[in-house]
């Protein structure tokens, strides 16, 4: 329940005291800070659930503002690289974390996992002080209101130009705030207006998807999963480390991937990549484990390289687009909300997944991995079917996509005319 309702907090904190992305991003310091301190130090199970609810929280800050912040601060043909290198960050730091576990596992005195806990502070603590020099986004000085002098000399900087392209976009940005008074609607005009529908589904359902291809499940029980198929504990940490290079590695590849091929190439290739996968491990585990929980050396090692291929699947696609997709779909005046609704459908699938894996890996066995790939298959056919290309739009000029989109264009009325949306390549959809 923290999981889920720490992600609607920050739009609400946000919006009562009226910051944009940059202040996002200083309270995910400020509380991870905090969290990364008294968790370590605590003396009781009370102390050590206050630690875990202010990183939560914290936490719930930096993944609502930092892929938003992200997506309106970069140029429109470097987008996706941008977004995906919030992934890439996570995957490094996932990676850093295996070894802080692998390195603290044989720690005496049971201060290991408070070794393991208070690491979390030292990354927090360097962006803190880098948060002191980020500027707030263009979009969001223009929603508090702020001169458009200011704002041009922003776009001017980030951009590196001063011609008629910074005066083009601030043009869109203008024209895409509607009002102070819809902003801090975000939410209830998301849950009740039809022309957002298509936003919303999509916020709920890519991130709902991105968690039933089974990735967390994966990257939580994977040593008690390898330690289930005969691995050491050393040997199934080890594999870890190895399947979190792999990731690490593929999340770059995409960084260079996504603005030249496009998010719907990406996200249907990874996705048939995770099914052939899943299918294969699945196939190996019913066939030769046993009841023992034993597999033959040459049977473990190619299932580690399943597993390895599998995540390079999941890191070059639907993990950092999970992220990508979202924070650059919706309308300045529900972008906020938007993304905390994504944001918390992500972690609530999270919390579900990781609660439940390990029941359904005991009743199912290896059935479980021919589920995840049953809703690799249909969150592909999602894709396919009612996923636009964002590929060098503007994110401004996104909610044109929707009127002419085969389905979608139900629900919304024609937001700019044919010329226009030609030139953008909405014609293409």
């Amino acid at each position: 329940m923290d999981a889920f309702l720490r992600r609607f907090f920050p739009d609400v904190y946000r919006r009562m005291h009226g910051g944009g992305e940059g202040e996002g991003v200083s309270n995910y310091c400020r509380f991870v800070s905090r969290g990364g301190a008294s968790t370590p130090a605590a003396a009781n199970i009370a102390m050590l659930i206050v630690g875990r609810v202010l990183l939560g929280v914290g936490i719930g800050f930096g993944n609502q503002a930092v892929p938003l912040y992200l997506s309106e601060m970069a140029p429109p043909s470097r987008r996706g690289a941008f977004s995906n290198g919030f992934q890439l960050c996570v995957s490094v730091g996932a990676f850093v974390a295996q070894l802080v576990n692998f390195g603290t596992e044989k720690i005496a005195g049971g201060w290991g996992w408070r070794v393991s806990l208070a690491v979390a502070a030292v990354p927090a603590a360097f962006l803190a002080v880098g948060a002191l020099f980020l500027p707030e986004t263009p979009n969001s000085l223009i929603q508090q209101g702020e001169d458009h002098d200011k704002v041009r000399a922003l776009l001017s900087k980030i951009r590196g130009n001063d011609g008629a392209g910074v005066e083009d976009e601030l043009d869109d940005i203008v024209a895409a705030d509607r009002s102070k008074v819809t902003a801090r609607r975000g939410l209830a005009m998301m849950l009740t207006q039809r022309r957002y529908r298509p936003q919303l589904v999509l916020a709920v359902m890519i991130p709902f998807f991105q968690q039933m291809t089974g990735i967390n499940a994966i990257a939580f029980y994977a040593p008690v999963l390898l330690r289930t198929v005969g691995m050491g504990e050393s040997a199934a940490l080890l594999a870890v480390v190895v399947k979190q290079v792999a990731g690490v590695a593929a999340t770059l590849a995409s960084m260079f991937a996504v603005d030249r091929f496009g998010r719907r190439t990406l996200f249907l290739a990874g996705g048939a990549q995770m099914v052939v996968s899943q299918v294969l491990i699945g196939a190996i585990m019913a066939a030769q484990l046993g009841d023992d929980g034993g597999l033959s050396r040459a049977s473990a090692l190619l299932l580690i390289v399943l597993v390895a291929v599998y995540v390079t699947g999941f890191a070059w696609s639907w993990g950092p687009l999970g992220w990508l997709v979202p924070s650059e779909i919706f309308p300045l005046e529900v972008r906020s909300a938007g993304q905390s609704i994504a944001v918390a459908v992500n972690f609530l699938l999270t919390t579900a997944v990781a609660q439940s894996f390990l029941a359904m890996l005991c009743h199912m066995k290896a059935g479980i991995f021919f589920f995840f790939a049953a809703w690799l298959v249909a969150m592909t056919t999602f894709v396919y079917l009612l996923l636009p290309e964002t590929k060098g739009l503007p994110i401004e000029q996104v909610g044109k996509l929707w009127a002419h989109h085969w389905f979608w264009k139900r629900f919304v009325t024609d937001s700019g005319d044919d010329d226009e949306c030609r030139a953008i390549g909405v014609d293409k959809l």
